[in-house]
């Protein structure tokens, strides 16, 4: 069966009329992105090329299945999906996410490239099993695009199992995880010596750990790179509030401290895509927004960090 057939939703008729009538707003939303070329990067694995803005889900998907919080978020993932959005990652950690993930995806529609990418947390073979299987059901697709081992947990006994998935055609991709700059020996030791298509980790302006080792390494191994935690759980917008965006931003198409982050952890040459989370439609449309145009060079990302060091 061809990779298309499987991204079919299982939902029933009404999923399907209701991406019909959605369609309307899957192209750009505004002029000014829509004038910009969408920047897409490969998996080293596949070649397959996914836009470098995705998104995340950790804490603001995880709300009470009310009318009200899925109005707000409904319109948060349209607006993701009118700016090129493909890549949306998720997990079972993350309370009642998956579910409304999944509920939102059937109310309003989606692309037939949607990238869904989750995570297994748990011990035992057994339970991953059910855990994946459970995942399957809550997000209402017939397969996952990744998926990823979280936080290492108990790794060694779920990558068999990804790998048997991988094979059967359940799962396209396989990785595993990592944030708040934990676990990073092992985690180095895993992409030395064991065969992934994508690695999940923390990394920002600020924060430029990953760039020491894990970054290199990925890049050797050809492990495609997402970004969690792209601002720090807003401790960088803390640090520039009240500062002016440098003028010089505009010379990779930046236009505002969001941007501006998002095009800094891009614009690494091992990243393949950065997962920022939010609740709120102007956020999505300016994260989107560092998806189009120019990305920074060598030479203006030291000059991006050597600013930001001397706010």
């Amino acid at each position: 069966m061809s990779a298309d057939c499987y991204r079919i939703s299982r939902r029933t008729f009404v999923g399907s009329v209701a991406a019909v009538l959605t369609s309307a707003w899957l192209a750009p939303a505004t002029l000014s992105a829509a004038q910009k070329e969408l920047i897409r990067k490969e998996i080293p694995a596949s070649g397959e090329r996914l836009p470098v803005i995705g998104m995340g889900t950790s804490r603001t998907f995880d709300v009470e299945i009310q009318q009200e919080d899925l109005d707000g978020l409904a319109e948060v993932l349209k607006a993701f999906f009118q700016n090129g959005g493909e890549l949306i990652d998720s997990s079972p950690m993350y309370g009642s996410a998956e579910q409304v993930v999944g509920k939102l995806l059937e109310r309003i529609g989606y692309p037939e490239s949607l990238f869904a990418a989750t995570k297994v947390w748990t011990y035992g073979r057994q339970a991953g099993i059910r855990q994946m299987e459970n995942s399957l059901q809550e997000w209402g697709i017939r397969r996952f695009d990744l998926m990823q081992i979280h936080n290492l947990r108990d790794w060694q006994t779920h990558l068999k199992t990804l790998r048997e998935w991988k094979d059967e055609g359940k799962i396209r991709y396989i990785g595993i995880t990592t944030s708040h700059g934990r676990y990073h020996q092992e985690l180095e030791s895993i992409l030395q010596s064991e065969p992934l298509d994508f690695v999940q980790l923390s990394y920002n302006i600020a924060d430029r750990t990953a760039e020491e080792r894990l970054l290199p390494l990925a890049a050797e191994r050809k492990v495609a790179v997402l970004v969690n935690r792209p601002y720090q759980r807003g401790d960088l917008f803390r640090k520039v509030k009240g500062k002016e965006l440098p003028g010089w931003a505009a010379e990779f198409d930046c236009e505002s401290w969001g941007q501006f982050f998002l095009k800094f952890i891009v614009s690494h040459p091992a990243v393949t895509c950065a997962i920022p989370a939010t609740t709120k439609v102007h956020h999505m449309r300016d994260n989107m927004a560092a998806g189009f145009g120019r990305l920074p060079d060598a030479a203006m990302r030291k000059k991006m960090t050597r600013y930001f060091a001397s706010l």
